[in-house]
């Protein structure tokens, strides 16, 4: 790859951040885009130039893809309590049209767009693989899953090569989401809904951060999805037990029934939801103790040459480590 600079969107996010820094290590110049300088998280003193766009904006958006050779487009609305889903469509659909759009009439060379294995939604028999048909289950998969068929448009149209990269549960040092599950194991509070069987298939930001690259480098790929996770898919009680033994605590060992847990998520967002408030438990939430996610990866590692650089029991060391080292656990 030449020295041209590279935008990255959602650079002051999880995901952001990492791709920015595993650039910057390969000696690549970026430019992060965040929504305001308020923003750029742990980018401050990073050797980046910092721009200010939003994808509801266009005008913004040209302005920041002006000299720039390629686009990782990473930066999405998530699950955020309080917006209509017409909010989420803007972003995370019409967003990507206003940023191809912008990024075509500023002469950029290509385009990697970040989606989600949870276009997927449900699959009746994992392991899901890139053709198995999407079936999004709520706001954000549908509106991440219109964003992903607009980027594949255009990327099939000829005016903007690139891939579509959905990558699996991501993890990884500094993940704040991970933190609350690695806590409750710590303090013995974590339980199971059901028996903790279903399968979790969590890609390492760190490897995700260098599949962007790969995608990014691999210009004779165009138009394709590809699925990026980890070694292997793991049943959610081997996650826990391994966090448990590494933490030098007793495993979880409560189990609570399926069907109550699924009726009182599904009530509290019935209630919460209209007040905007976030729910304190929901049927997602409880979704990520029964339902298999499992995912084929061999297409990332026969066409950009991915491979999971540690063992889960690895992962789970470095997050442990990051975690103790800023007093979090």
């Amino acid at each position: 790859m030449s020295q041209e600079t590279y935008l990255v969107t959602g650079a002051g996010g999880f995901v952001g951040g990492y791709l920015v820094r595993e650039l910057l290590q390969r000696g690549i110049p970026v430019r992060a885009m965040v929504r305001s300088r308020d923003r750029i998280g742990d980018l401050a003193g990073l050797d980046v130039e910092i721009v200010e766009a939003d994808l509801t904006d266009r005008a913004s958006l040209d302005a920041a893809v002006q000299g720039i050779r390629g686009v990782y487009h990473i930066a999405a609305l998530f699950r955020e309590a309080g917006h209509p889903e017409s909010v989420f469509h803007d972003i995370n659909a019409e967003g990507v049209r206003r940023l191809f759009e912008a990024s075509m009439a500023a002469g950029v060379q290509r385009l990697v767009h970040c989606s989600t294995v949870g276009v997927l939604g449900h699959v009746d028999n994992p392991p899901a693989d890139e053709q198995t048909p999407c079936n999004p289950g709520d706001m954000y998969q549908r509106t991440k899953m219109a964003g992903e068929e607009i980027a594949l448009e255009f990327f099939a149209s000829g005016k903007m090569p690139g891939v579509v990269i959905r990558p699996g549960m991501i993890y990884g040092p500094g993940d704040q989401r991970t933190l609350k599950l690695f806590r409750m194991v710590n303090k013995g509070r974590f339980f199971y809904v059901g028996r903790g069987e279903a399968l979790v298939h969590w890609i390492d930001v760190r490897d995700l951060a260098r599949a962007f690259v790969l995608a990014m480098e691999n210009e004779a790929r165009n138009g394709e999805v590809y699925i990026i996770a980890g070694e292997k898919a793991v049943p959610l009680h081997v996650l826990a037990e391994e966090v448990a033994r590494q933490l030098g605590v007793r495993p979880p060992w409560l189990k609570l029934p399926v069907k109550p847990m699924q009726w009182l998520g599904s009530t509290c967002e019935v209630v919460c939801r209209p007040l905007g408030i976030e729910p304190p438990i929901f049927r997602r939430r409880v979704d990520f103790f029964t339902k298999d996610r499992h995912f084929k990866t061999s297409k990332a590692r026969q066409e950009l040459g991915f491979e999971p650089a540690k063992s889960l029991s690895e992962e789970i060391s470095d997050i442990l480590q990051d975690y103790r080292a800023k007093g979090l656990l």
